[in-house]
């Protein structure tokens, strides 16, 4: 294959990045489909009582089947793909490409609040990762793919071919280089073409033409804040949820059903919180959404919580179709308030409002302002809007990225030292360790040791420090540093009065080799040092330098940033 392609990394990504898009694309279709059929299956038995078990019945057989049959944790999955590719280039499992599609099928199409977007990201990036390893790719060209499959697989979901790149390298892959954009763009256009060859080319949500004035473009900086709030309050909610879910000792599978159930519950009275909620975003852009502003209010944190009880107690599905459902719901009331507080204004068509209030609640949540903007223009078509969809998208996520530093996607890596974007420090420094790093021809010396006989192992040395270790034990006790001997070295009246243990320093910082490499930089830093012993089992075993490190890191560097 690489024969064929001359060592042309780029076109062997891009005839690659096609393979996968589609194959992608047929898995996103698929999932699509199946939530179809089953949607259809039981909407006949949703308006009887017991309907309220169907999301807790579908929420239970998800968890029983990725607990115990594929053996992966409940949840949305993307944060383990992000983790996948800023450390493990890539690398993911052949279970994950279907196993999400399974999981999140039971828990939307039984009525569970979640979206189908993440799953076939998941599944996507896994077609992506193993199609790379056929192929026997290197770890940054498997990275690459692995961000063709979740293009492929947004860009097919959507049909917006141009969505699908910007989210996967705004939030995926983390980096903008030639390397990866034009593959991924072959890889959306091909997950894009095999939609619209299966199932038509047409946009999710139609709308009317919206004609803006000046007072509907000042309105966008509070829309702006009202769904950065309810952003914040979706994350809160989430995290919450799983933080109380986790404290019930009960099995995975009964507290999936649990919270299924109170889905079903709050369903109940809120019929718009069930399953991914495409029809009601629909009714909503469209002008026909009926409720008052009192029932779009309540319906808009019922979908918060239902989407917070579905994810958060073990059901498995994505955020981004709730993220749509509740910024249109946001959008919807906020215009309605407006009309409400301002009568003799002539607003714009509470539409334009609830395209404005998705994108908010994408970019808010994601902190992605991009893949926000793109998104809505393409599903709706919504090219008149751009400039106060601009406003939202960038206030959303930055009024957001103020209160939590971190997207929902990423504030979990955060938190555990995981994210380690391609190019960061952190990045470079994680594929270094204090092994490779040692510079192990250092002299020891022992504490009985003359001054006289330190100078003579002086001269055979070019280091500037020596440690110290005990003559019978070998027991690392402290270092000298030739600033240490400078008051004595113009006496030689004490060159045979003096011991080296009384001039070592035997309150030296040290490392273990089995350190992290940031936090040992930064107490070379904290302590204003040059170099460190490296000790394990009480035993001197090297030193590690700024110098070495630093040349070291550019080598790194290079590697990971040019391939």
């Amino acid at each position: 294959m690489r024969l064929l392609f001359r060592g042309d990394d780029r076109l062997l990504l891009m005839f690659i990045g096609i393979i996968v898009g589609l194959c992608s694309g047929l898995a996103a279709i698929a999932l699509n489909r199946s939530l179809m059929a089953m949607l259809d299956w039981l909407h006949p038995y949703r308006h009887l009582w017991w309907a309220i078990a169907l999301p807790g019945i579908g929420a239970a057989i998800s968890s029983l089947f990725l607990n115990k049959i594929v053996k992966e944790s409940p949840g949305h999955g993307v944060p383990e793909v992000i983790h996948s590719v800023s450390r493990y280039g890539g690398r993911l499992r052949f279970r994950s490409s279907f196993s999400r599609l399974v999981s999140s099928c039971l828990t939307i199409g039984s009525g569970g609040s979640a979206g189908p977007e993440a799953p076939v990201v998941v599944s996507g990036a896994a077609i992506g990762s193993n199609i790379a390893s056929l192929f026997s790719l290197n770890e940054r060209q498997r990275v690459t793919i692995v961000g063709c499959g979740a293009a492929g697989a947004i860009s097919s979901i959507f049909n917006a071919p141009i969505a699908g790149m910007v989210f996967t390298i705004e939030v995926i892959l983390g980096e903008w280089t030639g390397l990866n954009i034009v593959p991924v763009a072959v890889a959306s256009v091909a997950g894009t073409e095999i939609s619209r060859m299966l199932q038509g080319n047409q946009i999710a949500f139609s709308h009317r033409q919206f004609s803006i004035d000046l007072s509907d473009i000042l309105a966008c900086v509070g829309l702006a804040a009202v769904t950065a709030a309810a952003s914040i309050l979706l994350t809160y909610m989430l995290r919450s949820m799983h933080r109380l879910s986790g404290r019930v000792k009960v099995s995975p599978w009964l507290r999936a059903a649990i919270g299924g159930c109170a889905v079903g519950v709050v369903g109940f009275f809120f019929p718009v919180v069930l399953g991914e909620g495409y029809h009601s975003v629909r009714s909503v852009i469209e002008g026909v959404y009926v409720q008052g502003i009192g029932i779009a209010a309540a319906a808009t944190l019922a979908k918060i919580i239902a989407t917070s009880l579905t994810l958060g107690w073990g059901g498995s599905g994505g955020i981004f179709a709730p993220c749509l459902v509740i910024g249109s719901l946001a959008g919807l009331t906020y215009h309605r308030f407006l009309v409400f507080l301002c009568p003799s204004v002539t607003w714009v068509n509470e539409g334009c409002f609830a395209l404005l209030g998705m994108a908010g609640l994408i970019s808010g949540m994601l902190q992605a302002p991009l893949t926000g903007i793109f998104l809505i223009i393409e599903i709706t078509g919504g090219y008149g809007v751009i400039l106060p969809l601009i406003i939202v998208s960038a206030m959303s996520s930055t009024l957001c990225h103020y209160i939590e530093p971190a997207s929902f996607y990423l504030k979990d890596l955060v938190e555990r030292g995981q994210l380690l974007r391609p190019g960061t420090d952190a990045r470079v420094l994680s594929d270094l360790s204090i092994e490779e790093l040692l510079e192990k021809d250092c002299i020891s010396v022992t504490p009985n040791m003359l001054l006289r006989d330190f100078i003579a192992v002086i001269q055979k040395s070019h280091r500037n420090f020596f440690p110290v270790e005990d003559e019978k034990t070998g027991r690392f006790l402290g270092m000298i540093h030739l600033d240490d001997i400078r008051p004595y070295l113009f006496n030689p009246g004490m060159y045979d009065a003096v011991f080296l243990e009384q001039i070592m320093n035997p309150h030296v910082k040290t490392a273990h080799p089995d350190d992290d490499l940031t936090e040992v930089l930064k107490i070379m830093d904290n302590y204003r040092l040059f170099s460190m012993p490296v000790v394990a089992d009480n035993c001197f075993v090297g030193m590690i330098s700024k110098a070495t490190l630093l040349d070291q890191y550019r080598k790194e560097l290079m590697v990971q940033t040019c391939g």
